[in-house]
Protein backbone atom coordinates (compact mmCIF):
# COMPACT_ATOMS: atom_id res chain seq x y z
CA UNK A 1 0.00 0.00 0.00
CA UNK A 2 1.46 3.26 -1.06
CA UNK A 3 1.41 6.56 1.54
CA UNK A 4 0.56 9.93 0.26
CA UNK A 5 3.35 12.69 0.90
CA UNK A 6 3.08 14.40 3.63
CA UNK A 7 1.98 18.09 2.76
CA UNK A 8 2.00 21.46 4.62
CA UNK A 9 -1.93 21.17 5.17
CA UNK A 10 -1.74 17.71 6.79
CA UNK A 11 1.63 16.23 8.63
CA UNK A 12 2.17 12.77 9.71
CA UNK A 13 1.94 12.28 14.00
CA UNK A 14 5.57 12.52 15.37
CA UNK A 15 6.60 10.96 18.93
CA UNK A 16 5.12 13.77 21.64
CA UNK A 17 2.42 15.12 18.85
CA UNK A 18 -0.68 15.84 21.00
CA UNK A 19 -2.59 13.52 18.32
CA UNK A 20 -1.82 9.80 17.40
CA UNK A 21 -2.68 10.31 13.33
CA UNK A 22 -2.75 13.25 11.09
CA UNK A 23 -4.71 15.87 11.50
CA UNK A 24 -4.92 18.91 9.09
CA UNK A 25 -3.00 22.02 10.65
CA UNK A 26 -5.53 24.29 9.84
CA UNK A 27 -8.04 22.71 12.51
CA UNK A 28 -5.46 21.37 14.94
CA UNK A 29 -4.32 25.14 15.66
CA UNK A 30 -7.87 27.08 15.16
CA UNK A 31 -7.88 29.06 18.50
CA UNK A 32 -10.86 29.06 20.68
CA UNK A 33 -13.23 31.99 19.66
CA UNK A 34 -12.31 35.29 21.83
CA UNK A 35 -15.56 35.27 23.32
CA UNK A 36 -15.31 31.32 23.91
CA UNK A 37 -12.02 32.26 25.32
CA UNK A 38 -13.97 35.18 27.83
CA UNK A 39 -16.97 32.99 28.60
CA UNK A 40 -14.37 30.34 30.36
CA UNK A 41 -13.68 32.72 32.87
CA UNK A 42 -16.56 32.94 34.16
CA UNK A 43 -18.91 30.45 32.66
CA UNK A 44 -19.18 28.27 36.04
CA UNK A 45 -19.77 31.62 38.11
CA UNK A 46 -23.20 32.07 39.34
CA UNK A 47 -22.73 35.72 40.17
CA UNK A 48 -21.06 36.67 36.34
CA UNK A 49 -24.16 38.52 34.26
CA UNK A 50 -23.14 36.83 31.41
CA UNK A 51 -23.94 38.82 27.99
CA UNK A 52 -21.58 37.52 25.97
CA UNK A 53 -23.36 35.20 23.84
CA UNK A 54 -26.38 36.08 21.57
CA UNK A 55 -29.19 34.83 23.75
CA UNK A 56 -32.03 36.00 25.93
CA UNK A 57 -32.73 35.06 28.90
CA UNK A 58 -35.95 34.17 28.69
CA UNK A 59 -37.13 30.51 28.18
CA UNK A 60 -38.43 28.51 25.13
CA UNK A 61 -42.39 29.52 25.46
CA UNK A 62 -44.49 26.54 26.76
CA UNK A 63 -46.67 26.24 23.50
CA UNK A 64 -43.31 25.55 21.37
CA UNK A 65 -42.36 23.14 24.28
CA UNK A 66 -45.48 21.20 24.21
CA UNK A 67 -45.92 20.45 20.82
CA UNK A 68 -42.58 18.86 20.60
CA UNK A 69 -42.76 17.06 23.59
CA UNK A 70 -46.20 15.71 22.06
CA UNK A 71 -44.31 14.61 18.74
CA UNK A 72 -41.93 13.46 20.99
CA UNK A 73 -44.75 11.16 23.12
CA UNK A 74 -46.54 9.84 19.76
CA UNK A 75 -43.13 8.34 18.55
CA UNK A 76 -41.41 10.97 15.78
CA UNK A 77 -37.79 9.68 16.85
CA UNK A 78 -37.05 8.04 13.61
CA UNK A 79 -35.09 9.18 10.69
CA UNK A 80 -37.15 11.55 8.24
CA UNK A 81 -36.34 14.11 5.45
CA UNK A 82 -33.06 15.39 5.18
CA UNK A 83 -34.68 18.81 4.07
CA UNK A 84 -37.08 18.86 6.97
CA UNK A 85 -40.47 17.58 7.24
CA UNK A 86 -42.85 19.18 4.83
CA UNK A 87 -45.37 20.53 7.19
CA UNK A 88 -42.71 22.56 8.43
CA UNK A 89 -41.45 23.44 4.95
CA UNK A 90 -44.81 24.33 3.64
CA UNK A 91 -45.10 26.63 7.06
CA UNK A 92 -41.96 28.68 6.57
CA UNK A 93 -43.21 29.03 2.97
CA UNK A 94 -46.35 30.43 4.27
CA UNK A 95 -44.72 32.68 6.75
CA UNK A 96 -42.07 34.07 4.00
CA UNK A 97 -44.96 34.82 1.85
CA UNK A 98 -46.84 36.37 4.96
CA UNK A 99 -44.24 38.37 6.04
CA UNK A 100 -42.38 39.43 3.01
CA UNK A 101 -45.25 39.81 0.39
CA UNK A 102 -44.11 37.74 -2.11
CA UNK A 103 -44.20 34.13 -3.33
CA UNK A 104 -42.50 31.68 -2.11
CA UNK A 105 -42.59 27.47 -2.75
CA UNK A 106 -41.93 24.90 -0.26
CA UNK A 107 -39.47 23.57 -2.58
CA UNK A 108 -37.10 26.81 -1.69
CA UNK A 109 -37.03 26.37 1.54
CA UNK A 110 -34.07 23.36 3.69
CA UNK A 111 -34.62 23.36 7.49
CA UNK A 112 -31.31 22.45 9.02
CA UNK A 113 -29.98 22.06 12.57
CA UNK A 114 -29.50 26.04 13.23
CA UNK A 115 -28.73 28.77 10.52
CA UNK A 116 -24.99 28.43 11.36
CA UNK A 117 -25.78 25.28 9.25
CA UNK A 118 -26.94 26.37 7.04
CA UNK A 119 -23.58 28.68 6.61
CA UNK A 120 -21.39 25.75 6.90
CA UNK A 121 -22.96 23.71 4.57
CA UNK A 122 -23.34 26.42 2.00
CA UNK A 123 -19.52 26.80 2.28
CA UNK A 124 -18.98 23.20 1.79
CA UNK A 125 -21.45 23.01 -1.58
CA UNK A 126 -19.35 26.52 -3.07
CA UNK A 127 -16.19 27.05 -1.72
CA UNK A 128 -12.71 25.48 -3.36
CA UNK A 129 -9.21 25.68 -1.61
CA UNK A 130 -8.43 29.10 -2.73
CA UNK A 131 -11.37 30.81 -3.26
CA UNK A 132 -12.19 33.80 -1.36
CA UNK A 133 -15.54 34.89 -0.05
CA UNK A 134 -16.26 38.76 0.16
CA UNK A 135 -17.60 39.31 4.12
CA UNK A 136 -19.26 42.85 5.42
CA UNK A 137 -17.33 42.95 8.19
CA UNK A 138 -17.45 43.58 11.44
CA UNK A 139 -19.18 39.75 11.21
CA UNK A 140 -19.92 36.64 13.49
CA UNK A 141 -16.68 34.94 13.93
CA UNK A 142 -18.04 31.71 12.99
CA UNK A 143 -18.81 33.06 9.45
CA UNK A 144 -15.01 33.64 8.99
CA UNK A 145 -14.16 29.96 10.31
CA UNK A 146 -16.73 27.90 8.37
CA UNK A 147 -14.90 29.82 4.85
CA UNK A 148 -11.58 29.12 6.50
CA UNK A 149 -12.07 25.29 7.41
CA UNK A 150 -12.75 25.08 3.80
CA UNK A 151 -9.15 26.14 2.73
CA UNK A 152 -11.23 29.38 1.41
CA UNK A 153 -10.22 33.22 1.81
CA UNK A 154 -11.95 35.59 3.82
CA UNK A 155 -12.37 39.12 2.57
CA UNK A 156 -13.23 41.78 5.10
CA UNK A 157 -15.21 44.96 3.93
CA UNK A 158 -15.85 46.94 7.34
CA UNK A 159 -18.79 49.12 7.78
CA UNK A 160 -17.96 52.96 8.39
CA UNK A 161 -19.09 54.63 12.13
CA UNK A 162 -19.71 58.03 11.65
CA UNK A 163 -21.70 60.41 13.46
CA UNK A 164 -23.42 57.84 15.30
CA UNK A 165 -24.61 56.04 12.55
CA UNK A 166 -23.19 52.71 10.50
CA UNK A 167 -23.06 52.57 7.17
CA UNK A 168 -21.67 50.43 3.77
CA UNK A 169 -19.70 51.64 0.84
CA UNK A 170 -21.03 49.62 -1.65
CA UNK A 171 -18.18 50.76 -4.11
CA UNK A 172 -15.49 48.85 -1.77
CA UNK A 173 -17.18 46.14 -1.22
CA UNK A 174 -17.78 45.23 -5.12
CA UNK A 175 -13.82 46.11 -5.59
CA UNK A 176 -13.07 43.32 -3.43
CA UNK A 177 -14.38 40.81 -5.42
CA UNK A 178 -12.38 39.28 -8.05
CA UNK A 179 -11.87 36.12 -9.91
CA UNK A 180 -11.96 33.74 -6.91
CA UNK A 181 -14.54 35.44 -5.04
CA UNK A 182 -17.40 32.89 -5.06
CA UNK A 183 -20.18 35.22 -2.92
CA UNK A 184 -20.76 38.08 -0.75
CA UNK A 185 -22.02 37.29 2.69
CA UNK A 186 -24.19 39.83 4.75
CA UNK A 187 -25.12 39.83 7.64
CA UNK A 188 -28.55 42.61 7.84
CA UNK A 189 -29.90 43.33 10.90
CA UNK A 190 -26.20 42.99 11.97
CA UNK A 191 -24.69 41.13 14.62
CA UNK A 192 -23.04 42.54 16.50
CA UNK A 193 -23.58 46.17 15.26
CA UNK A 194 -27.37 46.42 14.72
CA UNK A 195 -27.05 48.24 11.27
CA UNK A 196 -29.94 47.03 8.35
CA UNK A 197 -28.81 47.07 4.74
CA UNK A 198 -31.41 49.54 2.92
CA UNK A 199 -33.63 47.45 0.23
CA UNK A 200 -32.47 49.73 -2.54
CA UNK A 201 -28.75 48.48 -1.61
CA UNK A 202 -29.92 44.76 -1.22
CA UNK A 203 -30.90 45.38 -4.97
CA UNK A 204 -27.63 46.48 -6.00
CA UNK A 205 -25.85 44.28 -4.17
CA UNK A 206 -27.80 41.47 -5.68
CA UNK A 207 -28.13 42.86 -9.32
CA UNK A 208 -23.87 42.77 -9.02
CA UNK A 209 -24.02 39.06 -7.80
CA UNK A 210 -26.17 38.37 -10.58
CA UNK A 211 -24.28 39.86 -13.53
CA UNK A 212 -20.55 38.40 -11.76
CA UNK A 213 -22.17 34.72 -11.31
CA UNK A 214 -21.52 34.90 -7.74
CA UNK A 215 -23.64 33.91 -4.91
CA UNK A 216 -25.04 36.02 -2.51
CA UNK A 217 -25.24 34.69 1.69
CA UNK A 218 -27.53 36.77 3.48
CA UNK A 219 -28.11 35.88 7.37
CA UNK A 220 -31.18 37.52 8.06
CA UNK A 221 -31.54 35.53 11.48
CA UNK A 222 -32.42 39.31 12.89
CA UNK A 223 -34.90 39.98 10.66
CA UNK A 224 -37.83 39.82 13.02
CA UNK A 225 -36.07 41.96 15.52
CA UNK A 226 -36.35 45.17 14.38
CA UNK A 227 -37.42 48.64 16.28
CA UNK A 228 -38.71 50.62 13.39
CA UNK A 229 -40.75 48.37 11.09
CA UNK A 230 -42.33 44.66 11.70
CA UNK A 231 -39.38 43.32 9.36
CA UNK A 232 -36.22 44.39 8.22
CA UNK A 233 -36.00 44.51 4.32
CA UNK A 234 -35.05 41.20 2.61
CA UNK A 235 -32.97 40.39 -0.18
CA UNK A 236 -35.99 37.44 -1.12
CA UNK A 237 -38.10 40.73 -2.09
CA UNK A 238 -35.36 41.53 -4.85
CA UNK A 239 -35.31 37.82 -6.06
CA UNK A 240 -36.53 35.31 -8.42
CA UNK A 241 -36.76 31.92 -7.36
CA UNK A 242 -33.61 30.54 -9.26
CA UNK A 243 -31.02 33.58 -8.28
CA UNK A 244 -28.02 33.01 -6.42
CA UNK A 245 -29.32 34.14 -3.33
CA UNK A 246 -29.14 32.02 -0.14
CA UNK A 247 -30.94 33.42 2.77
CA UNK A 248 -30.10 31.57 6.34
CA UNK A 249 -32.78 32.17 8.94
CA UNK A 250 -33.17 30.88 12.56
CA UNK A 251 -35.52 29.86 15.27
CA UNK A 252 -33.47 30.75 17.50
CA UNK A 253 -33.34 34.53 17.93
CA UNK A 254 -37.25 35.44 17.46
CA UNK A 255 -38.68 32.41 19.37
CA UNK A 256 -35.92 32.08 22.30
CA UNK A 257 -35.25 28.52 21.08
CA UNK A 258 -30.95 28.68 20.91
CA UNK A 259 -30.05 25.75 22.48
CA UNK A 260 -33.13 23.66 20.12
CA UNK A 261 -30.69 24.04 16.82
CA UNK A 262 -32.46 24.61 14.03
CA UNK A 263 -32.54 27.13 11.53
CA UNK A 264 -33.87 27.12 7.60
CA UNK A 265 -32.41 28.02 4.35
CA UNK A 266 -34.43 29.57 1.65
CA UNK A 267 -32.47 28.96 -2.07
CA UNK A 268 -32.86 27.67 -5.76
CA UNK A 269 -35.24 24.89 -5.28
CA UNK A 270 -31.95 22.66 -7.05
CA UNK A 271 -29.63 23.85 -5.04
CA UNK A 272 -31.65 22.63 -1.46
CA UNK A 273 -31.96 19.19 -3.59
CA UNK A 274 -27.98 18.90 -4.15
CA UNK A 275 -27.76 20.33 -0.39
CA UNK A 276 -29.42 17.05 0.80
CA UNK A 277 -26.55 14.94 0.06
CA UNK A 278 -23.58 16.73 2.50
CA UNK A 279 -26.95 17.16 4.99
CA UNK A 280 -27.32 13.25 4.86
CA UNK A 281 -23.34 12.71 5.66
CA UNK A 282 -23.87 15.98 8.10
CA UNK A 283 -26.51 15.51 10.52
CA UNK A 284 -29.02 12.87 7.90
CA UNK A 285 -31.40 15.50 8.71
CA UNK A 286 -33.04 17.25 11.99
CA UNK A 287 -35.06 15.46 14.86
CA UNK A 288 -38.88 15.48 13.73
CA UNK A 289 -39.62 16.10 17.38
CA UNK A 290 -37.70 19.17 17.37
CA UNK A 291 -39.04 20.06 14.10
CA UNK A 292 -43.16 19.69 15.22
CA UNK A 293 -41.78 22.48 18.26
CA UNK A 294 -40.55 24.89 15.25
CA UNK A 295 -43.96 24.09 13.54
CA UNK A 296 -45.64 25.43 16.23
CA UNK A 297 -43.26 28.82 16.66
CA UNK A 298 -43.65 29.83 13.53
CA UNK A 299 -47.45 29.23 13.45
CA UNK A 300 -48.76 30.52 16.63
CA UNK A 301 -45.49 32.78 17.62
CA UNK A 302 -46.45 36.08 16.60
CA UNK A 303 -47.74 37.34 20.07
CA UNK A 304 -44.72 35.76 21.51
CA UNK A 305 -42.46 37.55 18.62
CA UNK A 306 -43.86 40.98 19.27
CA UNK A 307 -42.67 40.22 23.67
CA UNK A 308 -39.39 39.56 22.55
CA UNK A 309 -38.98 42.91 20.56
CA UNK A 310 -40.78 45.12 23.05
CA UNK A 311 -38.47 43.59 25.60
CA UNK A 312 -35.05 43.59 23.77
CA UNK A 313 -36.59 47.92 22.97
CA UNK A 314 -36.79 48.59 26.24
CA UNK A 315 -33.23 46.49 27.14
CA UNK A 316 -31.57 48.61 24.37
CA UNK A 317 -32.76 51.79 25.57
CA UNK A 318 -31.30 51.13 28.86
CA UNK A 319 -28.27 50.51 27.64
CA UNK A 320 -28.02 53.36 25.03
CA UNK A 321 -28.91 55.69 28.01
CA UNK A 322 -26.30 54.61 29.96
CA UNK A 323 -23.55 53.80 28.05
CA UNK A 324 -24.50 57.19 25.92
CA UNK A 325 -23.72 59.39 29.01
CA UNK A 326 -19.94 58.51 29.06
CA UNK A 327 -17.55 60.85 28.25
CA UNK A 328 -15.22 57.56 26.44
CA UNK A 329 -18.01 55.66 25.23
CA UNK A 330 -18.98 56.05 21.77
CA UNK A 331 -22.47 54.45 20.72
CA UNK A 332 -24.89 54.18 18.33
CA UNK A 333 -28.80 53.11 19.13
CA UNK A 334 -28.91 49.82 17.31
CA UNK A 335 -31.54 49.47 14.70
CA UNK A 336 -32.40 45.72 14.78
CA UNK A 337 -30.99 43.02 16.90
CA UNK A 338 -30.25 43.09 20.64
CA UNK A 339 -26.77 44.04 20.80
CA UNK A 340 -25.27 47.11 21.53
CA UNK A 341 -21.55 47.58 19.55
CA UNK A 342 -19.70 50.35 21.54
CA UNK A 343 -16.28 51.96 21.03
CA UNK A 344 -14.21 52.47 24.30
CA UNK A 345 -11.85 55.91 23.72
CA UNK A 346 -8.03 54.63 24.78
CA UNK A 347 -8.88 50.67 24.94
CA UNK A 348 -6.07 49.14 23.29
CA UNK A 349 -6.93 45.02 23.80
CA UNK A 350 -10.99 44.60 23.95
CA UNK A 351 -9.83 41.09 24.84
CA UNK A 352 -8.08 42.13 27.70
CA UNK A 353 -10.71 44.63 28.76
CA UNK A 354 -13.66 41.83 28.09
CA UNK A 355 -11.48 39.66 30.23
CA UNK A 356 -10.96 42.96 33.33
CA UNK A 357 -14.93 43.09 32.83
CA UNK A 358 -15.58 39.51 33.98
CA UNK A 359 -12.91 38.96 36.56
CA UNK A 360 -13.51 42.53 38.04
CA UNK A 361 -17.01 43.14 37.89
CA UNK A 362 -18.74 39.87 36.75
CA UNK A 363 -20.03 41.09 33.94
CA UNK A 364 -19.17 38.95 30.22
CA UNK A 365 -19.30 40.81 27.60
CA UNK A 366 -17.57 39.83 24.23
CA UNK A 367 -14.29 41.52 22.61
CA UNK A 368 -15.09 43.60 19.91
CA UNK A 369 -11.87 41.93 18.27
CA UNK A 370 -13.72 38.63 17.97
CA UNK A 371 -15.74 40.19 15.08
CA UNK A 372 -12.55 40.69 13.00
CA UNK A 373 -11.64 43.52 10.64
CA UNK A 374 -12.87 46.98 12.69
CA UNK A 375 -13.92 45.24 15.80
CA UNK A 376 -10.84 45.98 17.82
CA UNK A 377 -11.60 48.92 19.92
CA UNK A 378 -14.91 48.34 20.75
CA UNK A 379 -17.45 45.72 23.07
CA UNK A 380 -20.60 43.91 22.44
CA UNK A 381 -23.22 43.54 24.85
CA UNK A 382 -26.46 41.16 24.54
CA UNK A 383 -29.19 43.33 26.07
CA UNK A 384 -32.14 40.30 25.52
CA UNK A 385 -32.20 39.96 29.24
CA UNK A 386 -34.44 41.60 31.97
CA UNK A 387 -34.24 45.18 32.99
CA UNK A 388 -32.96 44.41 36.34
CA UNK A 389 -29.89 42.70 35.60
CA UNK A 390 -28.88 45.37 32.41
CA UNK A 391 -29.14 47.72 35.49
CA UNK A 392 -27.25 45.75 38.10
CA UNK A 393 -24.99 45.18 34.72
CA UNK A 394 -24.72 48.82 33.90
CA UNK A 395 -23.78 49.74 37.36
CA UNK A 396 -20.81 47.43 37.89
CA UNK A 397 -19.51 48.14 34.53
CA UNK A 398 -19.70 52.11 34.51
CA UNK A 399 -16.65 52.47 36.84
CA UNK A 400 -14.10 50.83 34.66
CA UNK A 401 -15.82 52.70 31.67
CA UNK A 402 -15.46 56.09 32.87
Amino acid sequence: MSSAPATSMHKPARPGDAYAAPVRDLVATMPLTQIGEVANLGRGDPDVIKLWFGESDLKTPEFIGRAANKALAEGYTFYTWQRGIPPLREAIARYTERVYGIDCKSDRITVMGSGMQVIALACQAIIDPGDNVVVVSPAWPNVINAVQVMGGLPREVTLDFKDGRWSLDLDRLFAAVDDRTRALFVNSPSNPTGWVMSSADQKTALDFCRSRRIWLVADEVYARLVYDRPVAPSFLQHAGPDDPLIVVQSFSKPWAMTGWRLGWMTSPANFGDMLAKPIQFNTSGSPAFLQYGALAAIEEGEEFLKHMVERCRAGGEIVFQRLAALPRVRVARPDATFYTFFAVDGMTSSLELAKRFVLETKVGLAPGSAFGAGGEGYLRLCFAQSPERLATAMDRIEPLLR
